[in-house]
């Protein structure tokens, strides 16, 4: 049976039971795997920022505008922060130093209310 997208954006958790550390961190994590496995560096881009959305729409619900930018520019930030991290402790201590990061702050700030 197949689901239109109407059907599952509809059947899609409130924003206010979404948990989003595992979001962030997996978002980081996920696109960093998918752009290394396939080698098309926007497919990862892709990952990260449907995982950045989906953390967000709940930031947003839980907390309100300022915190969610917050929240948002750790999430980026940590991406960013993990090219020049991974030329000194490599690439995969980089990605998950980064994305426990985002994790513990969208923790902190969204999920532990």
């Amino acid at each position: 049976m197949r689901m239109s997208l109407s059907a599952l954006l509809q059947s899609a958790k409130s924003a206010e039971d979404v948990t989003t550390a595992p979001i962030a961190a997996l978002g980081l994590i996920g696109g960093y795997v998918t752009a290394r496995e396939t080698g098309i560096r926007p497919l990862g881009g892709a990952v990260l920022a449907a995982a950045g959305a989906y953390a967000g729409r709940t930031w947003l619900a839980k907390t309100g505008p300022v915190p969610t930018t917050a929240l948002a520019l750790v999430y980026l930030g940590g991406f960013g922060a993990s090219h020049p991290l991974a030329k000194r402790i490599g690439p995969w201590p980089a990605v998950l130093t980064v994305a426990a990061a985002s994790a513990a702050a969208s923790w902190a700030v969204a999920d532990r209310r």
